[in-house]
């Protein structure tokens, strides 16, 4: 029978999020050589800056359909577990 741990960790370790995904991580060398900024001068006008919600950042939404495609995730809620749980899409 398992029993838990009773000595209990008391040393803390810092993890950047960016020594976790590979240095020659496929994702990483696309973010090198495109630039998405003209995403943002495409979709300027069509977002109103005074008057409703705030919206999703229009590149992160281009950025999880590339993601989509790329890895071939079809159904858009899974597109959307998937960017919450895997660090390289971030």
């Amino acid at each position: 029978m398992l029993h838990p741990n009773r000595e209990k960790q008391q040393t803390y370790e810092l993890v950047s999020i960016e020594d976790l995904v590979p240095e020659n991580h496929m994702l990483r060398k696309i973010d090198r050589y495109i630039d998405f900024s003209f995403i943002d001068e495409k979709v300027h006008p069509l977002y109103c800056e005074n008057n409703g919600r705030p919206a999703i950042d229009p590149t992160v939404l281009f950025k999880m359909i590339f993601l989509g495609y790329f890895y071939g995730i079809r159904s858009e809620r899974q597109l959307e577990r998937e960017v919450q749980t895997n660090l390289a899409y971030h």
